[in-house]
């Protein structure tokens, strides 16, 4: 399953795994690219927020594989330290969003590795390419955890539209509702070179994800999840205003989610109660991060029989579309 993608990061197929906020360990990034695909470890809020798993650890677990590693862009801001000692390990690719990359990518560039951006708008995309971003993910609002407004479908194409007129060069990922071959080969139909998986990779057995998450997603459907800004302001975390968190609902999003102006009047108040909640294992509290896919999601099976299965899947399904007979 050739592609620009695989091309240029020498790998099989067009899969990447997203670099997940306390969910994309070492051992997930390594199972990844071992099946086949680019691994990437999630740097996160780069060591800035409570629970996070200790970055140098992680990447020793991917050691001699090609892998990348991503951060929370505005958090590394906080802590740019971060990123020079995520480069001493030789990332094959640093990948940033939510938050301008520009002031980081000389440093990505001069250590020998690819910059891959992030985007929710095509202001975004401007952003990445004056920064000479190698790779570009278009992510759609269907995405798990923080994104934006735009849907994948009619997003995708348009990034693909742009990059052809101002950088041809830059690889185009889709992310955003894709968890099995049927999302692989529409990403590839409306024009990436790959696809970035996270909520199929976040249930899967090499995930650091609590398994009381999962068991509560896998009972989910795609209706019973919800964006909302209410959560990062409950519980103290300050994201941009332009992005927004879905995750599966619980017994906080059904009080919280729709009142958004009155959990930014409470900024920061169940802090503790939020942390507290999430030592004991508490899921009416503490958010279940996935997307809109949950409702494919069945079992928690391990990152190579996912990658087997969509590309298995997408192969089928781009074979019987080039089969199908257009005479009148």
């Amino acid at each position: 399953m050739q592609t620009r993608l695989t091309d240029r990061y020498d790998i099989r197929f067009p899969i990447v795994s997203a670099p997940m906020a306390l969910v994309a360990g070492g051992r997930l990034a390594a199972a990844v690219t071992d099946a086949g695909g680019l691994g990437l470890v999630g740097g996160g809020y780069a060591g800035t927020a409570s629970g996070e798993p200790e970055l140098a650890a992680e990447l020793e677990q991917v050691r001699g594989r090609p892998f990348g590693v991503g951060f929370i862009t505005w958090a590394l801001e906080k802590a740019p330290q971060r990123l020079d000692e995520a480069l001493a390990h030789g990332p094959a690719c640093v990948f940033l969003s939510f938050g301008d990359p520009r002031p980081f990518a000389g440093r990505i560039h001069d250590a020998g590795a690819r910059l891959i951006c992030q985007v929710q708008s095509l202001r975004h995309v401007h952003e990445a390419i004056d920064a000479g971003a190698d790779g570009i993910v278009a992510q759609g609002t269907e995405a798990g955890g923080h994104g934006a407004g735009r849907s994948t479908l009619p997003f995708v194409p348009e990034v693909a539209d742009l990059l052809r007129q101002r950088a041809p060069e830059t690889l185009l990922l889709a992310a955003g509702g894709i968890a099995d071959g049927r999302g692989l080969a529409a990403a590839l139909m409306l024009g990436a070179d790959g696809a970035v998986v996270g909520t199929r990779f976040w249930a899967c057995q090499e995930a650091l994800t609590p398994s009381a998450a999962v068991e509560r997603a896998v009972v989910s459907t795609g209706d019973q999840t919800v964006r909302t800004r209410a959560i990062d302001a409950l519980r103290g975390v300050p994201w941009p205003g332009e992005f927004s968190f879905r995750v599966v609902e619980n017994a906080l999003t059904r009080e919280w989610a729709h009142r958004e102006s009155d959990a930014a009047a409470r900024y920061g108040s169940l802090a503790q109660a939020y942390d507290e909640a999430r030592a004991r294992g508490d899921m009416d509290t503490v958010a279940t991060v996935a997307g809109e896919v949950v409702g494919l999601i069945q079992g928690r099976p391990p990152a190579a029989a996912i990658i087997d299965d969509m590309v298995n899947g997408a192969r089928e399904r781009l074979q019987r579309g080039c089969a199908l007979d257009f005479r009148t």
